[in-house]
């Protein structure tokens, strides 16, 4: 199996450092490893791997607690979510497949009435990923199901291996997604193909899900890791000020008539002509030198 060298760096002096939890697990990769100045990429990982990574109230909290600090943190140029590997199976017994996050908790469901649920839904781990400024990859290897599968829809990008497999397996229990899922997978997918999968709970293969567009990229397993951190750096190393407003602008085409969209767009450009990155950017290309952006 291929190894990639990854330059983890501790939390700086100028970060806060980021919640504590045995469920997030946060590192930091930097986004030049010549130049620590670049930033870095926080790379998050869901880690309950007895359990598959499903979602708990554990993991929900500390999802949002992780996007509170991603989104105060100036050094912070993108997030990677991924689930943590299975553990090494006790003798005699078989290993346990490999998981993004393999829906929720579903022991969390037991006595839960509309009431209990309407309140965890006034604030929820799917809006706040959804919601950061910057930019979100969703690393997927293996199950994706259920409520994983609405972590990864809330993502920007979506990056998977071949073993991955995706669905709502919500009807089966007399439910339906309540993450967002109905209303992001159609935006991904298609009205047909979202309410197909809803209604039957069946699962998509990761090539599946590749040819419909529920997924970006789909990589062997062992080549996941590096072509997400290739993904992540090109995008972590352009402005941060100009990464936040392009998420923003095409975040827009998903709500407004396009006629707005457009007008939306058009000013947000206008604006960046105000910015110090955009006078950075522009001599950095006629002098063909590497920008240093302010992130403003």
């Amino acid at each position: 199996m291929m190894r990639l060298d990854i330059q983890v760096q501790p939390i700086r002096p100028n970060m806060t450092a980021p919640p504590v939890s045995e469920v997030i697990i946060i590192e930091e990769i930097q986004v030049d490893d010549e130049n620590d100045e670049k930033g870095v990429i926080a790379l998050v990982c869901i880690n309950r791997p007895n359990k598959l990574n499903a979602l708990n109230s554990d993991i929900v909290s500390g999802l949002k607690a992780m996007c509170s600090w991603a989104e105060s943190q100036n050094e912070i140029r993108l997030v990677i979510i991924k689930g943590a590997e299975p553990l090494l199976p006790e003798e005699g017994k078989r290993a346990k497949p490999n998981a993004f996050v393999a829906g929720a908790d579903i022991s969390e469901f037991t006595g839960k009435k509309s009431d209990d649920i309407r309140q965890s839904f006034k604030d929820n781990a799917w809006e706040a990923i959804w919601n950061l400024s910057k930019p979100t990859i969703a690393m997927i290897d293996g199950f994706t199901l259920g409520g994983g599968l609405e972590v990864a829809c809330s993502c920007d990008i979506r990056m998977a291996s071949s073993r991955s497999k995706f669905g709502t397996p919500e009807i089966s229990l007399g439910l339906i997604p309540g993450g967002g899922g109905t209303q992001r997978l159609s935006h991904l997918i298609g009205y047909g193909k979202a309410l197909e999968l809803v209604l039957s709970g069946e699962m998509l293969s990761a090539n599946e899900a590749l040819k419909v567009g529920l997924v970006n990229h789909v990589y062997e397993p062992e080549e996941l890791l590096e072509a997400t951190l290739k993904l992540a750096r090109g995008i972590a190393s352009k402005s941060p000020h100009t990464l936040k407003i392009g998420k923003k602008v095409v975040r827009a085409s998903l709500e407004l008539p396009i006629s707005e969209g457009v007008a939306l767009e058009a000013e947000e450009f206008a604006q960046l002509f105000d910015t110090e990155d955009k006078e950075i950017g522009v001599e950095a290309f006629l002098n063909r030198t590497n920008p240093n952006w302010k992130g403003k």
